[in-house]
């Protein structure tokens, strides 16, 4: 039985107490917990949760439970929460170098009255905050290092694809020969992939005393990659032609200069002049003529279609990875969890 949010979420306050607690032992004065208290709070907590949930349902596919032990089931917990804490790092510095308005519905971090700048360090300190819960619960499993690393190096593939991401689309310089199919490609593995889906199962793994030499985690990588990257297609597709009332969002990536992978795949088919049309329209916040010129263009060249024959072969593609996978090693349900998720979806 897959975990609730509800249930997820209960487990929170848990671990604000933890980083909370420790505070007076690193000097920290009353203004300085009350300060942490809510910047966690604030930024923690209000996602989907699906990166951290993903974390404690895997372990209950490997383990064959639908229940966990308590002593486990905290555990689990602990790292879902840990994803969690990661995005809201990625988030709040994201936001910052975007000059993004809100997040989930209310004001970005930074463009609080009582943050602007701080906000900077408090990304530090929310990043801090992750591996102090790793100390706390794992110092004396013999996991522990491989944890640490393993998030090390995901938070160092999360911020190379970013910094592909601002050096391909920066704020006010607009310049479509930046853009790319393989750029796309790289961004989104990158960026997302693997913190958003390879990072929970590896968690899981190694909870689950998957030695690190196994060959499970690049079985793992080779299927959760891809459908992290479809994940990602996904999103700029939706962004354009998803329904905002049930996406959440009126989509902007047109106007936002942001390299989706509907313009990467509308530059790669542009006769010269409808390159111009692109290179005259997109990127263009105001008068809201130039997105909708570029949706024009979109249509003219068929990139919805585009976008259907490639959803479909991703879905095939890892449906054929899957059925191969040998459960002697890991159960197949651990992908077919997260493809289910993922297929077709509209929101």
């Amino acid at each position: 039985m897959s975990t609730t949010r509800a249930e997820f979420n209960e487990f929170f306050p848990q671990l604000t107490s933890v980083i909370l607690s420790e505070l007076p032992s690193f000097g920290a004065t009353p203004e300085m917990v009350t300060r942490i208290k809510s910047m966690i709070e604030y930024n923690v907590m209000g996602g989907k949760m699906n990166r951290g949930l993903s974390v404690v349902d895997t372990v209950k596919i490997m383990r064959k439970e639908t229940e966990l032990p308590q002593d486990v089931n905290e555990k689990a917990m602990v790292l879902g929460w840990a994803v969690e804490w990661l995005q809201a790092f990625f988030l709040v510095a994201d936001d910052i170098m975007d000059e993004s308005p809100t997040r989930r519905g209310q004001p970005a971090w930074y463009r609080r009255p009582d943050v602007g700048i701080l906000a900077i360090n408090d990304a530090f300190i929310l990043e801090s905050c992750i591996y102090r819960l790793l100390k706390r619960y794992f110092r004396s499993e013999p996991y522990y290092i491989d944890l640490v690393e393993l998030i090390h190096e995901t938070s160092y593939q999360t911020e190379l694809g970013q910094m592909v991401d601002l050096l391909t689309a920066p704020e006010n310089d607009i310049n479509l020969d930046r853009f790319s199919i393989e750029k796309h490609a790289y961004i989104v593995e990158y960026k997302t992939a693997y913190y958003s889906f390879y990072l929970p199962v590896a968690m899981a793994l190694m909870m689950t005393g998957t030695p690190v030499e196994s060959p499970v985690y690049q079985v793992a990588k080779d299927i959760l990659i891809p459908l992290g990257v479809y994940f990602q297609v996904q999103d700029d597709y939706l962004d354009c032609y998803g329904e905002p009332e049930l996406i959440g969002k009126i989509g902007t990536d047109i106007e936002d200069n942001k390299c989706s992978w509907l313009v990467v795949q509308a530059l790669d088919r542009v006769s010269a002049e409808q390159r111009n049309v692109l290179n005259d329209n997109y990127g263009r916040k105001q008068p809201a003529v130039h997105a909708e010129r570029v949706k024009e263009l979109y249509k003219e060249l068929d990139i919805e279609g585009v976008y259907k024959a490639y959803e479909d072969k991703a879905i095939s593609e890892l449906e054929d990875k899957i059925a191969k996978v040998d459960e002697s090693l890991v159960p197949r349900a651990v992908f077919t969890a997260f493809l289910n998720k993922v297929a077709k979806r509209t929101k």
